[in-house]
């Protein structure tokens, strides 16, 4: 009798982490962790690249409602001090500034930026550097892929971003603390077909932020590396509400992703993973189970290339049972 007990609450169990498993919206221990942690930011001082819409113009609403003090970085000028303009008129006590950046414009413009950046709030200092910029090319295939497309993508989502974690890290060091929010991406876990470039260069965000954490963190640096898989912005409910098939997509909405980085940060997770299915099974399967996570994503890489071309879904678990068209 015990034995069907202890049997029946096995299998009950086991029902009940499938269930959690198939809606969850992130990697367990990123979702068990709750809500923000508000002391962990209050008063402190956030720099956010890519401010001027989409996740960073969330983001710097998220972390302004914690009590940070927040800069905005981005190219758009205009842009950004509309950003700036609706957060203090949400928050009228809140601490907002604007310091125009493009990542892509060379260490002696970065060095400037990030003077700029240590002088404002009477020269603080900046505690928490979210790297959220990123250029993202439509979807082609790997071998299609140019040497403009390969420039464009590693110098504003690399090598840039890498500048100025270069230069803004001795400011931390000297002071014995900082922190590095990386939004990287699923496609730098797991292949992404149709990404190649993309994939590429988050994969290369994902290896120096975790070599930097291990040199530095015993220095009081930390790094965050969080990697979103699909998430719905104002573009893609755009592209949804055109007539284009999207019925089988299910994406993270842009607030409850940002609110999961501030999460993973606060918490001070060293990865986490923000996605639905099936793109969160396919990172658990690679990392965890190589061989055949990479075995099943060669079976949907060539139908994903033909769903992006044929604007449907490109992370449906339909393309598992398609046609292989693409040569």
């Amino acid at each position: 009798m015990l034995g069907l007990v202890a049997a029946a609450l096995i299998l009950a169990g086991f029902v009940l982490f499938l269930v959690k498993f198939a809606t969850a919206d992130g990697d367990f221990t990123l979702t068990s962790r709750g809500k923000p942690k508000r002391d962990e930011v209050e008063g402190k001082v956030v720099w956010i690249t890519g401010a001027s819409r989409g996740i960073g113009e969330i983001l710097a609403n998220q972390f302004t409602s914690l009590g940070a003090k927040v800069i905005l970085s981005a190219r758009n000028t205009v842009e950004l001090e509309r950003v700036k303009s609706e957060i203090i008129s949400k928050y009228p006590a809140s601490r907002v500034e604007v310091l125009p950046m493009d990542l892509a414009s060379g260490e002696e413009s970065l060095k400037e930026s990030v003077y700029k950046a240590e002088s404002l709030f009477s020269s603080a200092g900046v505690d928490y550097m979210v790297h959220n910029a990123a250029f993202e090319r439509p979807k082609r295939k790997a071998l299609d892929e140019t040497e403009e497309g390969l420039q464009a993508t590693m110098n504003i989502n690399v090598l840039g971003t890498i500048t100025l974690t270069r230069l803004l890290a001795p400011y931390m060091l000297k002071r014995g603390r900082g922190h590095f929010v990386v939004v990287s991406s699923a496609a730098g876990k797991c292949p992404s077909p149709g990404q190649a470039l993309y994939s590429a260069s988050k994969h290369a965000l994902n290896g120096y932020f975790h070599t930097l954490r291990s040199e530095l963190c015993q220095k009081g640096i930390k790094v965050t590396i969080v990697c979103p898989g699909p998430i719905e912005t104002s573009k893609t409910s755009e592209t949804s509400s055109s007539g284009k098939s999207r019925s089988l997509e299910k994406r993270v909405s842009a607030e409850r992703c940002a609110e999961l980085i501030i999460v993973a940060a606060t918490h001070g997770l060293k990865e986490a993973w923000v996605s639905y299915q099936p793109v969160l099974f396919v990172m658990y399967l690679v990392q965890y189970m190589p061989t055949i996570g990479y075995w099943f994503m060669d079976q949907i890489g060539a139908n994903r290339l033909d769903a992006a071309a044929s604007k449907r879904s490109a992370y449906s678990w339909s393309l598992l049972f398609g046609h292989k068209k693409s040569a």
